[in-house]
């Protein structure tokens, strides 16, 4: 199955378990693909005494999903993508949810 995933939170439960439930999928077979959106390109800094959000990333990255940044909330937040997570555009949110057989949204 191709999962899209619509993140639009820096809440760090929030995102850890959204890109836990992405690396469970990816082991079981499926292809996940997640967009971060308005709030939610902030993700990466939001690592909590008990939710790592940067190995979550990781691991869900090093198991094979793709995680692209919406390059208009970067840019009104002053910030760049990076190799794990590039900036995009909404021309690859909509690849996201075009090609996905499921979408979920956090």
């Amino acid at each position: 199955m191709k999962l899209g995933m619509i993140l639009y939170t820096a809440d760090p439960e929030t995102v850890w378990n959204a890109f836990r439930f992405g690396t469970y999928a990816l082991r079981e077979g499926d292809t996940v693909r997640i967009f971060l959106m308005g709030k939610g390109v902030e993700c990466g800094s939001g690592d909590s005494g008990i939710f790592n959000v940067q190995e979550m990333m990781q691991s869900f990255a090093d198991n094979g999903g793709e995680i692209l940044a919406c390059g208009s909330c970067l840019a009104i937040r002053h910030a760049d993508g990076s190799a794990m997570c590039p900036a995009s555009t909404l021309k690859d949110m909509y690849d996201v949810v075009a090609n996905a057989d499921k979408v979920l949204t956090f």
